[in-house]
């Protein structure tokens, strides 16, 4: 199985958590990372999981690196029926709109039929919680959850 990890980025904090889960889970399956700016919705394959990581930006709009993605999946809306995908949102509470980016995403991937998997994941730029440490939790949380557990495709 091979998990394509998408990430949506303003200032490359998603980029990073998405290289750090990859390391995390490559050693157990095939993984790669996309940057949503150079990622085709229509392209998206369902026989892959995809593990989808995006910041916010500003009051809660999508991080420049995501808008092309989801202008893509909004003027044309892909039949997306079949795919799976994992949701993980960066955001600081502190705001209104915390972690909306990956929300705005999610709508738009739901909206085209794709079925969301596993627990939604969140980070707050506020907390002193450890990025990497979540991202990586919620990446396992749904490769288990999925029932791909760890080692069986090892």
């Amino acid at each position: 199985m091979k998990i394509i990890i998408l990430f949506g980025t303003e200032s490359g904090n998603a980029e990073l958590l998405a290289d750090e889960v990859a390391e995390a889970i490559g050693n157990r399956f095939w993984v790669a990372t996309r940057d949503m700016s150079e990622a085709d919705p229509m392209e998206l394959s369902s026989g892959d999981l995809h593990l989808v990581i995006c910041s916010t930006h500003g009051e809660g709009e999508l991080p420049c690196g995501a808008v092309p993605f989801a202008a893509a999946l909004d003027r044309d809306p892909p039949d997306l029926r079949g795919l799976r995908y994992a949701m993980f949102g960066l955001g600081d509470r502190s705001y209104d709109h915390y972690a909306r980016g990956s929300e705005i995403i999610d709508k738009h991937l739901r909206a085209a039929g794709a079925e969301r998997v596993g627990p939604y994941g969140r980070y707050d730029a506020s907390s002193q919680d450890d990025p990497v440490q979540l991202a990586c939790e919620w990446a396992f949380a749904v490769l288990n959850e999925a029932g791909h557990l760890i080692g069986e495709n090892a």
